[in-house]
């Protein structure tokens, strides 16, 4: 195995977006040989002022063929990767060649706005908040939005898909509010949040032969906890990573599961065969879902998966392990069929 990982290439624009921002902290502490003592309320605290690196937390906004889709609080980088992912994994893309051309623009003042008001995502993902301080249903100036919006870095991803991919949209049309740490918020539908998977039913064959070993996976996490600089940084970006050729392709995000949907839509994109993902989080039902629709075999996590996760893996033939840390991994389904 390759000991430098690759990290997936990504457009001029969003690879110089800031994943980081310095911000100054205040640490309280007690020494270590004195902690005992604080049941006495007489062992000194220290206060340190330290510079501390916080992820951006980045509001984008997903425009596709002109209709506001859905809003993701994202990282600000590979959103090309992070677009086709989100895309697939919503149904609406079934192959990268269909989204025919996209575009990133960052909304950074008032003169950035006008182009995307009042038809376009500022007007629909913010009309309930959207009221006059005297609580008329007037829609707020663009100054009073761009106050609202100062605390936020919000790009806006435009895309154009085919006609085919449009009737999908249309017929699919929702309004969605992304959170971080929920992939499936703002679903309302249940058909929608727990859909039929059978179609991308898992081969027990090709599971038999893509079942990592505990050696592989034990050097795929050392590559990744070498390689995930945004996260040394500061401590709160997920990673998706999956080996190719010998490599580790590594892709970072605040959201676990944006993490995962850049991973698939590098995997789209350059057509890739991805066996095994291993992701930095718990192991819940979305990142299941999204991996059985990209017919990945096995997905592996560093921390526990959750009940629900564990049994759509088994239903649909997912290989799921988690733990991957101090030497070992977990199989919880997988396992029994190889």
């Amino acid at each position: 195995m390759a000991n430098k990982p690759h990290l997936a290439a990504e457009d001029s624009f969003t690879k110089d977006a800031p994943l980081s921002r310095l911000h100054i902290a205040y640490k309280h502490s007690y020494l270590s040989e004195t902690f005992l003592d604080t049941a006495k309320k007489n062992a000194p605290m220290n206060i340190a002022t330290k510079s501390a690196m916080l992820a951006v937390e980045a509001a984008i906004a997903i425009v596709i063929n002109g209709i506001h889709y859905a809003v993701l609080m994202a990282s600000p980088y590979q959103l090309e990767y992070l677009a086709i992912g989100f895309l697939y994994s919503e149904g609406l893309i079934q192959y990268s060649h269909e989204l025919l051309d996209w575009n990133v623009t960052q909304l950074t003042d008032v003169e950035s706005y006008p182009n995307f008001t009042p038809d376009s995502f500022i007007q629909n993902s913010f009309n309930e908040d959207s009221l006059s301080s005297n609580g008329t249903d007037e829609p707020m100036s663009l100054n009073q939005l761009t106050e609202q919006l100062q605390d936020y870095d919000v790009y806006v991803v435009e895309l154009v898909l085919n006609q085919h991919c449009h009737q999908r949209i249309q017929a699919q049309r929702r309004q969605l509010a992304g959170r971080t740490g929920c992939g499936m918020c703002g679903i309302t539908g249940l058909r929608q949040a727990l859909p039929d998977l059978s179609e991308y039913q898992i081969n027990k064959l090709l599971l038999s032969r893509a079942m990592p070993s505990l050696d592989d996976l034990l050097s795929i996490q050392v590559q990744i906890n070498a390689a995930q600089h945004t996260h040394q940084l500061t401590g709160a970006v997920h990673a998706a990573a999956t080996l190719h050729k010998q490599k580790l392709y590594l892709f970072e995000d605040v959201g676990r599961h944006n993490a995962l949907d850049k991973l698939i839509g590098w995997q789209l994109r350059h057509k890739s065969e991805v066996n095994c993902v291993v992701i930095t989080s718990r192991l819940s039902i979305e990142l299941v879902q999204k991996s059985i629709r990209s017919r990945i075999p096995w997905l592996i996590g560093m921390s526990a998966p959750t009940s629900t996760a564990v049994r759509v893996a088994e239903r649909y033939g997912l290989g799921l392990g988690g733990f991957l840390r101090d030497n070992r991994v977990t199989y919880y389904t997988g396992y029994a069929d190889t």
